[in-house]
């Protein structure tokens, strides 16, 4: 019976607690010259977080970076690359920069919410590859970070093309980690016992 719950919770790990059920997602990138494609020299670093919530139609970014080359133009999300974690694509989001990012720093935050119903949270060119509506842009951009194919960078006036920059990852749900380190534990003692007998 024993070895029943444990599979069971293993189960439950795998399919419900995946972040393929779970609203809202966040998302990580560290970032660094070196992601940028072609890499810059850029000792410059930062990070990175967004949290979607398709449900609730809101995407929150908070960011921190320091050491840039340059003052900074520019930050927004690319999405949606062809391979997951490479290459380059056009922006998704504000152009030419995300509303209060500080601009003409080398070191900065950022924290901002936005309605992803909302056009203005888009490039124009992204809302009309996308069935030409904010509802589309959204779903295309969400699947863009589910799929890992879409990137943070943050562009400077020595680097115009992006000094430093990381693709967005989902970020584990605690429970799920749990539920998943509980199931591994049945599947393991199961076998110790089969092993025995």
């Amino acid at each position: 019976m024993k070895g029943r719950l444990c599979v069971f919770a293993l189960v439950l790990a795998l399919g419900f607690g995946s972040n393929a059920f779970a609203d809202p997602i966040s998302y990580f990138a560290l970032l660094s010259g070196g992601n940028e494609d072609p890499p810059t020299p850029s000792l410059g670093t930062g990070w990175a977080l967004v949290t979607i919530d398709t449900i609730a139609h809101t995407m929150a970014i908070d960011a921190s970076f320091s050491g840039l080359l340059a003052g900074t133009t520019a930050a927004h999300i690319h999405c949606c690359t062809a391979t997951p974690g490479a290459g380059n694509i056009g922006v998704a989001t504000q152009t030419p920069s995300f509303i209060g990012f500080p601009l003409g720093v080398t070191a900065g935050v950022f924290s901002n919410v936005y309605d992803t119903l909302d056009a203005a949270t888009y490039r124009a060119g992204f809302i009309t590859a996308n069935g030409g509506t904010a509802a589309g842009a959204e779903a295309a951009l969400a699947l863009g970070f589910a799929e890992g194919k879409a990137y943070f960078n943050i562009h400077t006036t020595a680097h115009a093309g992006g000094e430093i920059r990381g693709f967005l990852q989902a970020v584990p749900e605690p429970a799920s980690i749990l539920l998943l380190g509980v199931g591994l534990v049945g599947v393991v003692n199961i076998a110790r016992k089969r092993i025995r007998a």
